[in-house]
């Protein structure tokens, strides 16, 4: 075998290979080969290495040295002088925002120096197509040890003294959930592994899906021998073909070394796992709509009780556990509860991966202790704003989560702290928000998320929510009254105790959270037609300063609807008859000439 003396391990997580990640690795291969230098550079594509905003990135080991912002031109040079003369390329390299450059950020950045990697521990590390690389990180040490040395029930009691709560946003505890499947009375049983990831915005179980396949199908060989099952299905949206391809790839490998099948690892114990396509509804993320799907019939919920671990797929008693929680339960079982205890919370032990985006400086995946505070994440994970603007507020929990103003950032992120505020940890979507955001109108983007995503089956979410989304629209239009606002809160209310499953139980959040902290943003709306954030359409109108305006003419020169005159060197004007707002004039306006006023201008 070849001396390796560098390994390049590149992100291939969707946003990156959005960035241009696989021309990157083209001109690599190209180079590397073309300077003969393939016998001693091995190339691995990695699941997402967390930080989106930076990509396409790619760390050159043994040095470890970090490069981000990649582009073909990048990557000739770097072979040129990096791996040629031992050169690091320091403009491709980190920087601070003191400009400072840094090699290796994982060590001193904030960003990264914070995480604590459980669920991701393996994503972006490992090539996710070598089964190897998973066992030399102690993969399926954990299966080994629960077959050769525990009974199922230990197994069942080690994750119930974890504490292990499901990552998938309801929280509820992992252990107690395997032990109900154990004690279901039955034969056949099956773990099934909700890998139907909706949340916009949220990407974690994908990822982890990608970067560290093997993992999942560990945990749910564990969870198959805790419970009884000897069948498992993941069920796996089909607009994620990267992480289908890898998966399958893995289970193939699993049972080529004994890990999956009959008597596995010499034992009594059998187990496989096939995977099931679902087409992308929001709903199937229920679990008895996903179950529905499996059985190959409309995805649908149905009233609970009696519950899955009583009956289940096909009418037999069945587990389901979300990607991320599963991710920690090999090592769980590996190092022990008391390990995972270490961090997190007393009812929330542990860590959480959560989606950072919107407003921020730093966006991406990051994997942090439960109890962590919204004001860490945001500022120093996520580095604060990124034009100075003020930070308003963050969304948490996606399409069913809440708002949550910046007066209570210092709120420990765990299940009851955020669920007091009116909003859930959800699946880990965290969006911030700052002084450009309408309240009202981003109560009326989630709602309309959910509204078409409502699979339709019970009428206080089919009709309910779509009589909100009827109110918002209104009034980010200035046409709703006070009446609509009461009647937004107490429909609110009734949406989220009559509807049949979680998607109705929660879609109102987003709207009763706005209204709990934003309410005198609604009553603008309403009583003075004015949006506070300049943000509806409706009530704005874009103004020239004749004391700024030079005559440039670029305002003019962008504006799509030609309502813009005025000639070179004299004061512009615009016609608000014919302006669409669609604010290509302020963005291009050098002077800060353009401004938005509210109301309108009739």
């Amino acid at each position: 075998m070849p001396l390796e003396t560098n390994t390049i391990l590149i992100c291939a997580g969707g946003a990156c290979i959005s960035a241009g990640e696989e021309s990157v690795k083209d001109v690599l291969e190209r180079k590397i080969k073309e300077y003969n230098l393939q016998d001693n550079i091995k190339i691995v594509e990695t699941g997402c290495m967390g930080a989106c905003s930076l990509g396409p990135i790619m760390v050159i080991h043994p040095e470890g040295v970090y490069y981000q912002k990649l582009t073909p031109e990048a990557a000739e040079k770097i072979v040129e002088e990096h791996l040629l003369k031992g050169r690091i390329v320091e403009e491709y390299l980190y920087q601070g925002d003191k400009g400072k450059i840094v090699p290796q950020p994982q060590k001193e950045i904030p960003f990264f120096s914070r995480q604590v990697k459980i669920a991701t521990r393996n994503v972006g590390i490992i090539d996710p197509l070598n089964i190897d690389e998973y066992i030399a990180r102690d993969g399926y040490f954990a299966l080994h040890k629960a077959l050769k040395e525990m009974k199922p029930e230990e197994v069942i009691q080690v994750v119930k003294d974890s504490g292990l709560r499901g990552r998938g946003g309801a929280g509820f505890p992992t252990g107690l959930k395997w032990e109900f499947a154990r004690k279901s009375p039955g034969d056949e049983k099956y773990m099934i592994c909700n890998a139907d990831e909706g949340d916009p915005g949220a990407f974690m179980d994908r990822s982890i899906l990608e970067g560290d396949p093997h993992t999942i199908i560990e945990a749910m060989t564990i969870a198959g021998y805790a419970i009884g099952a000897t069948k498992g299905f993941v069920y796996l949206r089909a607009e994620y073909p990267i992480a289908i391809e890898r998966l399958t790839v893995a289970l193939n490998q699993a049972r080529e070394y004994g890990f999956l099948g009959e008597n596995i690892l010499g034992t009594d114990f059998s187990f496989d796992i096939e995977i099931r396509i679902g087409a992308g509804a929001f709903v199937c993320g229920e679990e008895t709509a996903l179950m529905h799907s499996i059985e190959g019939k409309r995805g649908q919920p149905r009233v609970k009780p009696p519950f899955p671990a009583q009956k289940g797929l096909w009418g037999k008693p069945s587990n389901i556990n979300n990607v991320e929680t599963l991710a920690c339960v090999p090592p769980i079982i590996y190092h022990g509860a008391n390990w995972f205890r270490q961090w997190g919370t007393e009812k929330s032990p542990g860590t959480k991966v959560f989606a950072l985006a919107g407003k921020v400086k730093n966006t991406g995946l990051v994997e942090v202790p439960m109890g962590i505070t919204l004001r860490e994440l945001i500022y120093e994970i996520g580095g604060g704003s990124p034009t100075g603007k003020k930070i308003k507020a963050v969304q948490t929990g996606g399409p069913s989560g809440g708002v949550i103003p910046e007066e209570y950032f210092d709120t420990p992120v765990d299940y009851e702290s955020l669920q007091k505020l009116g909003a859930i940890v959800g699946s880990g979507g965290l969006i911030v928000l700052d002084e450009d955001d309408c309240m009202v109108d981003v109560a009326k983007f989630f709602l309309e998320f959910t509204v078409d995503e409502s699979c339709g089956k019970c009428t206080p979410c089919r009709e309910g929510t779509k009589k909100m989304y009827e109110i918002l629209d209104k009034i980010t239009k200035g046409e709703g009254t006070e009446e609509d606002i009461e009647i937004l809160e107490n429909l609110g209310n009734v949406i989220k105790d009559s509807s049949l499953c979680g998607l109705g139980q929660t879609a109102p959040n987003p709207v009763l959270s706005t209204l709990r902290y934003y309410k005198d943003e609604y009553l603008a709306h309403v009583r003075e037609k004015k949006c506070p954030a300049s943000k509806c359409k409706a009530l704005i109108s874009y103004v020239i300063d004749p004391e700024k305006c030079v005559g440039c003419t670029a305002c003019a020169r962008v504006c799509p609807s030609s309502c813009i005159s005025g000639e070179v060197r004299k004061v512009h004007e615009i016609d608000q008859s014919a302006c669409v707002k669609c604010g290509s004039c302020i963005e291009v306006c050098r002077f800060g000439a353009i401004s938005k006023v509210t109301p309108a201008i009739e």
